[in-house]
């Protein structure tokens, strides 16, 4: 997986304003479910299109961050969480053993 780390409110406000898909993976660093679904998706990158961005936010070191998504894409916040962001609005909202890139793919 080639991860972008999301670590500022103006990268937010891009991922919101893009055309097209992005995916952003909110991560707890102490979490031992959040640790095994990163791990999954990072053995699974190899099925993520080229043209799409990933980005990786550490939520302890972010909590703002964490709390600014929820705000703009309307959803609970949860870690770990993945979350589909299509022409600035979240269409796909997965947590914790839910958490599956493949059907983010099928969903582009």
């Amino acid at each position: 997986m080639n991860w972008i780390n999301l670590d500022s409110e103006e990268q937010l406000n891009e991922i919101k304003n893009k055309q097209g898909n992005s995916v952003i993976f909110k991560h707890s660093t102490r979490c031992s479910i959040s640790m095994m679904a990163k791990k999954r998706l990072d053995m699974d990158g190899d099925i993520v299109p080229e043209n799409l961005s990933c980005y990786y936010l550490d939520l302890l070191n972010y909590r703002s961050i964490s709390n600014q998504i929820a705000d703009l894409f309307q959803v609970h916040h949860e870690s770990p969480q993945l979350l589909l962001i299509q022409n600035g609005e979240c269409i796909l909202d997965q947590s914790h053993g839910e958490i599956n890139l493949e059907e983010v793919v099928e969903m582009i």
